[in-house]
């Protein structure tokens, strides 16, 4: 098919588009700044933004199927307008475009935060609403949840979208540390205190594969949970440490203790003009449980998942091959 992928130059636009172009699809991309490496296959580049309605139309035109990625992952309280005005202006726009075009298939990323997030021990499915009252103060989750309201209601009136929300992806090839900054920090001794709650993770390698079977396949209108395990945080760490060789958070404390000395560091760290080691907001989602069930995508895309040990191996090994300095990569 003819493709529009917006997005393409991000961590899971980099693993998509290459599958895409095997596959012998014809992709163009919307983009803002380089191309991805594609192993030597070529692709169209259309500069612009998802909030220029004139780029997108230009991006759109020819086209008869859109995958919309483009985003941006913070959790930066500072990066909500930011957040806002790409997830939910910018989807506007370019599901506005995609419908006036007669696109045929729009395959729309979300997260899975829209709705596995839980301050209680839960297993969350797409029968869930969107849990706003417990992300509500974490501006990414709530600008993405604003963007699935938006696409649903285009697939009521007509357009046939097709939602996928994976959770936290990690892998190699995270260029700018958007999903893998927790492995950099923990592979720098920044993460003292073990978190809470539980984390669900999935290889982005095993992601683009769902996203590519979603051009032909998925529920139109509905969403769809791509997960690769459901582990606590205590789990996740201790995995971390014996493949990174390195020790877990040693600390362990009452959440309220670390969530309000978290804001204190924070506090003191940028009245100094510094960024804190650990955000209080990344305190404050630690003490949450992200726990999804995959079964649906496992059901109608065929999604599967490698071995998660294998994931985090090669996530450590890009991390500190391409980020830490070199007396840390041991």
């Amino acid at each position: 098919m003819k493709l529009l992928v917006t997005g393409a130059t991000g961590f899971l636009g980099s693993a998509l588009v290459p599958l895409l172009l095997e596959a012998g699809h014809e992709v163009r991309a919307l983009a803002r700044g380089s191309a991805p490496h594609t192993n030597g296959r070529e692709y169209e580049i259309v500069r612009g933004d998802v909030r220029d309605a004139d780029a997108v139309r230009r991006a759109l035109a020819g086209r008869e199927a859109l995958y919309h990625l483009a985003g941006l992952v913070s959790r930066d309280p500072r990066d909500a307008h930011k957040m806002y005005e790409l997830h939910v202006s910018g989807t506007r726009v370019l599901l506005a475009e995609a419908e006036r075009a007669g696109i045929e298939r729009v395959v729309l990323a979300s997260s899975s935060g829209t709705i596995g997030v839980s301050p209680v021990r839960r297993v969350a499915t797409e029968q869930d609403d969107h849990p706003i009252e417990t992300v509500g103060r974490w501006p990414y989750y709530l600008s993405k949840i604003y963007e699935e309201k938006i696409a649903i209601e285009e697939a009521r009136k007509g357009l046939p979208i097709v939602i996928l929300n994976p959770s936290l992806l990690l892998g190699p090839g995270d260029a700018r540390l958007s999903s893998t900054q927790d492995i950099y920090r923990f592979l720098l001794g920044r993460i003292p205190v073990m978190p809470r709650g539980g984390i669900s993770f999935v290889d982005v390698r095993d992601a683009a594969q769902a996203f590519v079977t979603a051009l032909h396949r998925g529920n139109v209108g509905e969403r769809h949970l791509l997960g690769a395990v459901n582990w606590e945080f205590t789990e996740f760490f201790g995995r971390l440490s014996r493949v990174a060789r390195m020790p877990a958070p040693p600390l362990r404390l009452p959440s309220p203790v670390k969530v309000a000395a978290a804001h204190l560091i924070e506090k003191w760290a940028r009245g100094r003009g510094r960024e804190p080691d650990l955000p209080a907001a990344d305190v404050e989602m630690g003490e949450h449980w992200f726990f999804i069930d995959s079964s649906k995508a496992q059901r109608l895309l065929g999604f599967t998942t490698r071995d998660p040990m294998e994931t985090l191996a090669e996530t450590i090994a890009y991390v500190r091959k391409h980020f830490l300095p070199s007396e840390a990569r041991a």
